[in-house]
């Protein structure tokens, strides 16, 4: 199987999509100014605390308070509640993880009031991101994640990854991380630190020691709410969790974060650096490699697959519902009950990888056409079950109920990526009438013309729909030929299959969009604002 990874790096945000035999398997979207992310580190207060929940309300600085749980506070609360006072008491020393007295566990079965005081200040790692009407849900077991391991301060335990077999690696590098690990730190070993050397293992622990020293001198310094550490490279960090040796390219669009994917690349696999490519066309990334088009197939309410079949998929605030329905299909068996087995189990490959497309987590309950034959219903577990094995997030799925639903609970640390096919028309806003389509050929040369004589930009490039494209390059003697004898040739026009067809998008020879509807308004107010003084001034003389 041919696997690759695209990153799209755009002005706002960065789309990730692997590819599977250049069909598109999973695809990440993360705002390059992002905050409240999973992993991140904030100096909190206190705000509230509810027994009846067990559970403290905490002030991170979002808009609604964070949520906090006894569960979520860890054995070692105790030790770590210490530490932290020190830590904020004297603020010109650093006091040592590795010199600190340890306190005894906290209770499982305790309660919030015995443990944390309204307006006391905490040091809180966001474990899952704001969702919907939800505040970011909080642990105060803080854990530093690195490509080989994962750091947790206050802890003392080495734990391995279930995936490396080998009894004698395991105890390799149980050995070997117990010998170099300061006291005062877990550490749980991820599968890529299988057969590393010890150089390797040794720089990583080291760096997340280091991340966690730093982040303690910089919480002295804060106030709270405050942020205290995030990730350096939002690239790497969607990279290093799902980075396989396997891959076979991966195309980056911007220079910079080629940059620092390479170098990654180059510090945990020196030997597969050179899959990492630049990629420096005309034509949109996303577009060049097929994903945006399936991305327009694939996100939706309905979802069509082979031979006719559809699912239909709904989302609620408390779960996602997935209907299967065989359609008209064209190859239609005479047997009904082996037609809903076929159509069944090409529904679950399809489901199965819409779950990783969109990250749909929670409650997923499927509504399956039913099936009277037991071994027919337990086929389908089974292959639900087998092509869910290679789904990075924890997930559990119940055998089909006696109403034909199977339920399916599956980790949520972010919203769902829920991408609206249906496109707005750009013209009208969704009014319902438009300007007449003939004439918007005139209202992009009004716009370059704007561009280059008014606002003095030479150099830009303008996205507009392939078929606009099409028609304004069409023939010897094109538009797009007289624009550019008119105007000049420094400017160019390139087909972007995520537009709609009435739209248009304009970037700077920067990678900047320009923005020329909120250009004319502003300087339309100006104008009207400077009319309007000028009548005033007449009517005073």
């Amino acid at each position: 199987m041919k696997s690759e990874l695209v990153v799209d790096v755009r002005q706002k945000e960065i789309s990730t999509a692997l590819l599977e035999d250049s069909r598109l398997v999973s695809l990440q979207k993360e705002s390059r100014n992002i905050a409240y992310a999973v992993g991140d580190l904030y100096l909190a207060k206190v705000h509230k605390l509810m027994p009846g929940l067990n559970a403290a309300f905490i002030n991170v600085g979002y808009d609604k308070d964070a949520f906090l749980h006894y569960l979520d506070l860890g054995p070692q609360f105790g030790t770590y509640s210490s530490f932290i006072k020190e830590a904020l008491a004297d603020k010109k020393t650093v006091p040592s993880l590795s010199k600190f007295p340890r306190q005894p566990d906290i209770p499982k079965q305790g309660t919030i009031s015995d443990v944390l005081t309204q307006g006391q200040l905490l040091l809180v790692q966001i474990a899952k991101e704001p969702i919907s009407s939800k505040g970011p849900r909080l642990t105060t077991e803080i854990s530093l994640t690195g490509r080989f391991m994962v750091l947790i301060p206050f802890g003392e335990k080495i734990s391995i990854s279930q995936k490396i077999k080998s009894t004698e690696e395991k105890m390799r590098l149980k050995h070997l991380i117990g010998s170099i690990k300061p006291k005062g730190f877990g550490v749980i070993i991820r599968t890529s630190a299988e057969n590393k050397r010890v150089a390797e293992l040794n720089h990583e622990l080291r760096s997340l020691v280091k991340c966690w020293e730093d982040s303690i001198e910089k919480m002295q310094r804060s106030e709270a709410p405050s942020l205290i550490y995030e990730e350096e490279s939002r690239a790497v960090s969607i990279i290093r969790d799902i980075f396989s040796p396997s891959f076979e390219n991966i195309y980056v669009n911007d220079k910079e974060t080629f940059e620092q994917i390479q170098n990654y690349v180059a510090v945990i696999a020196p030997d597969r650096k050179e899959i990492v490519k630049f990629y420096d066309k005309e034509i949109p990334i996303f577009d060049n490699f097929g994903i945006t088009r399936q991305i327009k197939s694939s996100f939706g309410k309905t979802v069509s697959f082979k031979s006719g079949a559809y699912i239909i998929i709904e989302h609620t605030e408390a779960l996602h519902v997935i209907d299967v329905n065989s359609g008209n299909r064209s190859k239609a068996t005479n047997d009904q009950e082996t037609n809903a087995l076929e159509v069944n189990l090409r529904a679950a490959d399809e489901i199965a990888r819409q779950l990783r497309l969109r990250d749909m987590g929670g409650i997923i309950v499927i509504d399956f056409i039913d099936m009277n034959k037991a071994e027919h219903r337990q086929a389908l577990y089974d292959h639900m079950r087998q092509i869910m094995a290679n789904d990075r997030a924890r997930h559990n799925i119940l055998p089909l109920s006696k109403f034909g639903l199977m339920q399916i609970t599956r980790q949520r640390v972010r919203p769902v990526l829920d991408i609206t096919t249906n496109e707005t028309c750009p013209s009208c806003f969704g009014k319902g009438e438009i300007q007449p389509s003939l004439l918007f050929t005139d209202t992009l040369k009004e716009k370059i013309d704007y561009l280059i004589n008014h606002l003095k930009v030479k150099k830009f490039t303008m996205f507009v729909h392939p078929f606009v494209d099409a028609y304004i390059k069409k023939g010897v003697f094109s538009l797009y030929g007289k624009w550019r004898r008119e105007f000049g040739r420094q400017f160019k026009i390139i087909p972007d299959e995520s537009l709609a067809f009435l739209q248009y998008v304009v970037v700077d020879a920067n990678n900047q969009e320009i923005d020329l509807k909120e250009e004319r308004d502003v300087s339309s107010r100006h104008s009207k604002q400077r009319s309007k003084e000028q009548i005033r001034d007449n009517e005073e003389k």
